[in-house]
């Protein structure tokens, strides 16, 4: 069994900052690349970043400069820090972290963005 659970939504103002965090527990020997998507309503889930064990990054186009993906990999842990916050960044963010093949998701956590 994996669990993944997301923290840290919310809502702030544009221009304003968030820190995600997102933490994998129970049978994650093999935890590798970790995640963060993101899905607004009416559209379809998307990439925001994500980053492999050894550190390697790799950002949607629309948060390159504004947000940054980490992880603790003693916590099983990833973080998104996002800033310069804009109203077209609201959406439910959900969190993935890959086990060997599978792919186990966090149950989501709102970030709300307001002009």
């Amino acid at each position: 069994q994996v669990e993944v659970v997301e923290s840290g939504g919310g809502l702030v103002q544009a221009g304003g900052s968030l820190r995600l965090s997102c933490a994998a527990s129970g049978s994650i020997l093999n935890l590798g690349l970790m995640g963060w998507y993101r899905q607004a309503p009416g559209k379809q889930r998307e990439l925001v970043a994500d980053i492999t064990r050894r550190g390697s990054t790799n950002y949607a186009d629309s948060v390159k400069g504004r947000f940054t993906i980490s992880r603790d990999n003693a916590k099983n842990t990833v973080y998104l820090q996002m800033n310069s916050l804009k109203p077209e960044d609201t959406a439910v963010y959900h969190c993935d972290a890959r086990v060997g093949p599978y792919d186990y998701w966090g149950q989501g956590t709102q970030v709300t963005v307001s002009s």
